[in-house]
């Protein structure tokens, strides 16, 4: 109904600064609301996202969690995400996404400031000249960890060379990324076809559950996931090989359906103080 079939139009209702910012701090909610616009959405995956860049988000911009990478991945797959501008995955999800799910990522200036190794990341490993797609904002060794087995543990300077061993065949979990997995073996194709016999489950984060009850006895995982586990479980061991040992990628992406622009303020803030220290 009208309101002005209740009599003439109202005037305009003047607030004094002073009562803006009182109502504000008792209902901030509706009053945002009001203003009609929907805020611009960061989609992460819980836990792999730092609360102290998070919370530095410009005005209009909010973080968004979901429980796991496939869960987030699926989103992007189906558009369900809409009003999502970035998102977060790390490399191995972010790779087995369909081509066409992402737009270049522009923030040329900034990619120029990472590390050379962060470049081929930054393409998703596609052949160079191909358009950056991702921000390569964080790195993560993979290692291999273990379960009651000291005598594996004792060998560690055999470094990868102990996913091979016999006593392990049924009993390892691999990556989910067949870019880490070939990586171990350094692109062997006959160790690789070893390799993948003797491996009870490809899935880094799940496959926890396998090693913890006792039905696996190696894993090879990014090391941030085995650090609260070796506080409390004296059970489990982790080998860093000497040789070297795959990266995983933490990337923040645009999704194809976004004409959001990248807050690039916020971007630079991760590569310098205050920040920088912090999240190190």
């Amino acid at each position: 109904m009208a309101l002005a079939a209740y009599g003439p139009p109202m005037a305009p209702v003047l607030l004094s600064r002073r009562r803006l910012l009182q109502l504000g701090a008792l209902a901030p909610l509706p009053l945002l609301a009001a203003c009609g616009q929907q805020r611009r959405q960061l989609l992460a995956v819980r836990g792999d996202f730092p609360t102290a860049w998070a919370s530095r988000l410009p005005g209009g911009w909010a973080l968004r969690q979901l429980e796991t990478p496939a869960a987030l991945q699926a989103s992007i797959q189906t558009g369900e995400e809409r009003s999502a501008a970035l998102v977060q995955l790390w490399d191995g999800w972010a790779g087995q996404l369909p081509q066409g799910a992402l737009q270049p990522f522009d923030s040329e200036l900034l990619l120029s400031r990472l590390d050379p190794l962060a470049a081929p990341v930054s393409r998703l490993f596609a052949a160079a000249g191909r358009a950056a797609v991702a921000f390569p904002w964080a790195l993560d060794p993979w290692v291999l960890l273990l379960r009651d087995r000291p005598d594996l543990a004792r060998r560690r300077q055999e470094g990868w060379g102990l996913l091979l061993d016999p006593s392990l065949k049924g009993k390892l979990v691999l990556p989910s990324s067949p870019r880490v997995t070939i990586s171990l073996v350094q692109a062997d194709p006959t160790r690789l076809r070893v390799l993948r016999r003797a491996a009870l489950a490809q899935d880094e984060r799940n496959g926890l559950n396998l090693l913890l009850s006792g039905e696996a006895e190696a894993q090879v995982l990014p090391r941030r996931l085995t650090i609260s586990l070796l506080r409390r479980d004296p059970r489990l061991a982790v080998v860093l090989p000497a040789q070297g040992c795959p990266l995983g990628w933490n990337l923040l992406l645009r999704p194809s359906g976004s004409s959001d622009p990248t807050p690039q303020a916020w971007l630079e803030e991760v590569l310098r103080a205050p920040l920088l220290p912090r999240l190190l």
